[in-house]
């Protein structure tokens, strides 16, 4: 088990702008120790990306190389640290297939990365190993966003 499991918060924030949004996921990345999978859910523009970015400058990657993986399905970084697999089930089908179509398996082998994954309901019924947390997002535009993080 990762020594992260006890030390990543729980809870709800609320953040005025991408910057404060930045902020929360940098603070997440930074006690991340590799085996952690991220569920990212929330409609488009509420953040998820920009949380990611966060997450990643935490963990040594430049967070300009940070973009959400819609075509590419996954976007893997390579730091010191960890390694990053920033995935993306938003054109995928619900269900086991949207799993299969990006290797999660095989990503989830991997103990020395963290797994983050953007529109991850697609998964529906997928078992996950854990440890695994839900960040939620709401709100987009101007309004600030509402965040809520459990673990699974």
């Amino acid at each position: 088990m990762s020594a992260a499991t006890g030390r990543i918060p729980t809870g709800a924030w609320k953040t005025h702008d991408e910057a404060e949004t930045f902020a929360l996921g940098a603070r997440i990345g930074a006690i991340l120790t590799g085996g952690e999978i991220i569920l990212l859910d929330g409609p488009l523009g509420a953040g998820k990306t920009i949380f990611v970015k966060g997450l990643a400058s935490a963990l040594g990657v430049d967070a300009s190389e940070v973009t959400s993986p819609s075509f590419t399905l996954v976007n893997r970084h390579e730091t010191d640290r960890l390694t990053l697999y920033h995935l993306d089930l938003y054109r995928l089908p619900v269900g086991a297939s949207a799993a299969h179509a990006v290797d999660l398996d095989e990503l989830l082998a991997d103990e020395c990365a963290v797994i983050v994954i953007e529109w991850a309901e697609r998964l529906g019924q997928y078992p996950l190993p854990t440890p695994a947390w839900r960040v939620s997002l709401a709100g987009d535009g101007a309004e600030p966003r509402r965040i809520r993080i459990t673990r699974l």
